[in-house]
């Protein structure tokens, strides 16, 4: 059976299906609210039958999780965050041999407030074991100063479909600040090192950055592109370890996303015919949850 997600505020001890402390004993700040510190995390093992089962499924608010499916999760906010201030962190364990599906069910605002917020997701993924990440978009309001730390473990023949969309601010507004790290490592070697800030302005209106661009997005995949390959807005680059990754800039969200999908889609046609991995959408002509 499924692990049983606790619900926030239930105060149940850390633990499979259990909710994990929120630690709120932050200084607070000038208006009144308090830093938020959260952690929530996922982990997964191998039943009989090679099915995955979810064995913990830990919540803290905001960061609530929600089991929608065999290997499904999704987050899903249950408090305004992050806002300057809060330190948030997701775990995700990837049992050797499983699959685990991750997105979210809307897109995450970062606000302005006392401080800089920051969003560490810390994922190890086991031998043979699948893993795709595909939350909806991260939406920089003005004034936010946000870091976003991704630190990605693999071992031996893991699976990988990772992706990152960034907006720049609101409809009709200028973009926070972000810093965003994305470290993946396989058995223990570096495989992929990047870093990008939005959020400064001779930075953002450059035309060798982001020029007129009002999103940015990347995705990676353990799966190995056969040669580089370019399109307007998005470029897929193979790496030097065995792995691809898209990067793509447009104007809105919904172009953003059409444009990793295609960088996806080309990188995927490495793939041998008929692979139905969660990680790489299977035979689908568009990768996503189906």
């Amino acid at each position: 059976m499924p692990a049983r997600a606790t619900g926030p505020g239930t105060g149940a001890p850390d633990g499979a299906g259990g909710a994990m402390p929120a630690d709120r004993h932050a200084r607070p700040p000038a208006n009144g609210r308090r830093a938020m510190r959260a952690r929530a995390a996922v982990a997964t093992v191998l039943a009989a039958g090679g099915r995955t089962v979810v064995s913990r499924l830990a919540s803290a608010p905001p960061l609530t999780l929600r089991q929608t499916g065999p290997g499904t999760v999704h987050l899903v906010s249950t408090a305004a965050s992050p806002l300057g201030g809060d330190r948030l962190a997701l775990d995700l364990d990837i049992a050797p041999r499983t699959t685990l599906e991750l997105g979210s069910v809307a897109a995450t605002l970062v606000l302005p407030g006392e401080g800089v917020s920051e969003l560490l997701v810390t994922a190890r993924v086991g031998a043979g074991a699948t893993l795709r990440f595909a939350p909806e978009p991260t939406v920089l309001a003005t004034g936010c100063d946000h870091r976003l730390l991704v630190r990605l473990a693999l071992e031996a023949d893991a699976n990988v479909f990772w992706r990152e969309e960034i907006v720049f601010g609101r409809h009709g507004e200028a973009p926070g600040r972000c810093h965003a790290r994305f470290d993946a490592t396989r058995d223990g070697l570096p495989l992929l090192r990047q870093e990008f800030t939005v959020g400064d302005p001779e930075l953002d209106a450059s035309p060798a950055v982001y020029g007129p661009a009002r999103c940015v997005g990347t995705t990676f995949l353990t799966a190995a592109a056969k040669e580089a390959a370019v399109a307007e807005g998005v470029a897929v680059l193979p790496l030097a370890a065995p792995g691809t990754l898209v990067s793509a800039l447009a104007a809105d969200a919904v172009q953003l996303r059409a444009r990793l999908e295609w960088g996806e889609r080309t990188a995927m046609a490495a793939l041998r015919l008929g692979d139905d991995s969660v990680a790489y959408g299977g035979e689908s002509p568009v990768p996503g949850i189906q």
